[in-house]
């Protein structure tokens, strides 16, 4: 149980230093690091970036290479600890249900994408918010903490947690789509120790995965994103999740919905790929170490997560 945690600290921390950068596109223009929610939350009738290649583009040119590293202490600290709990709490549900079959395996992992929700929910309005805030001596806020602390005293435990509903909404079939799917692709690929092609097929089971994840459930995301955005620069202006989806639609049609869904899905492969074989990798140098320790010369298989 311990290394299922490790493994996935590790997972966490190759996943964030590869994927930030995309995040802060995402939100800048709809929904990837910072550029992802900046695409997100943009307005429709003056839309400040024209894609997501603009958006890397004017981010750096304005303020520089670390404006694509905005709000990394929050997904840091909260996305490792968040990957340790997902793996962790996947591999101990598979083994309490007692038979490693499809169906388990979506189960484990929709209970481990529940779960994370709470740390998961507050963290993401941090990041949200630092991303969104200005540069320069006048920002709001300081950082994650700084953040989550002033949303606390002004709108109490309800502020920190807004959007809940929508991401467990999101994370729970997710998390699902996603330990099934790189269960599927790890057996059909033939991933076994001593192959010389181990890793490469690690990465695409584990970016394939990633990009699954994000496709069943991505308009939930968008939804998520503009109900921890709101209110930031102005009034808020959305009542909850149907009132959010109904404006969103109104005012821009049903392409709202898969708005920054390029630059996601550009995020989705090199993060999860990163993070699944590293989580792969550590547990299985573990499993062999301990094998080995225990002098059983045979037991070397690879560790998968989803079967542990």
């Amino acid at each position: 149980m311990a290394l299922d945690f490790l493994a996935g600290c590790a997972g966490g921390v190759a996943g964030v230093l590869v994927g930030h950068p995309f995040d802060t596109v995402k939100m800048s223009v709809s929904l990837i690091p910072e550029s992802l929610v900046r695409l997100q939350v943009q307005s429709v009738d003056k839309p400040q970036y024209r894609g997501t290649l603009h958006c890397f583009q004017a981010i750096i040119k304005q303020e520089s290479v670390l404006g694509l590293y905005r709000g990394l202490g929050s997904p840091l600290l909260g996305l490792t600890f968040i990957n340790a709990l997902v793996f962790g709490m996947q591999g101990n549900t598979l083994r309490a249900l007692g038979r490693d079959s499809p169906l388990n395996q979506f189960l484990a992992g929709a209970a481990a994408g529940a779960i994370q929700c709470v740390i998961c929910c507050p963290m993401e309005l941090a990041k949200t918010r630092l991303q969104l805030q200005e540069a320069g001596p006048a920002r709001t806020y300081r950082g994650p903490l700084d953040c989550l602390a002033q949303i606390y005293r002004q709108e109490g435990l309800r502020g920190v947690n807004r959007g809940m509903a929508s991401t467990l909404l999101r994370e729970t079939p997710s998390f699902g789509v996603y330990f099934l799917t790189y269960d599927v692709l790890t057996r059909a690929l033939g991933c076994e120790p001593g192959d010389r092609l181990l890793v490469p097929k690690l990465l695409l089971a584990g970016g394939t995965s990633g990009i699954a994840s994000w496709l069943s459930t991505y308009p939930v995301d968008v939804i998520k994103s503009r109900l921890q955005a709101d209110g930031l620069q102005g009034a808020p202006r959305y009542r909850g999740i149907v009132d959010c989806v109904q404006q969103s639609y109104r005012d821009e049609g049903w392409r709202v919905f898969t708005r920054g869904l390029a630059s996601t899905l550009l995020r989705a492969f090199p993060v999860n790929a990163a993070t699944f074989a590293t989580v792969t990798v550590v547990l299985s140098y573990a499993r062999g170490e301990e094998a080995r320790l225990e002098g059983d010369a045979g037991s070397a298989t690879l560790a998968q997560p989803s079967s542990l």
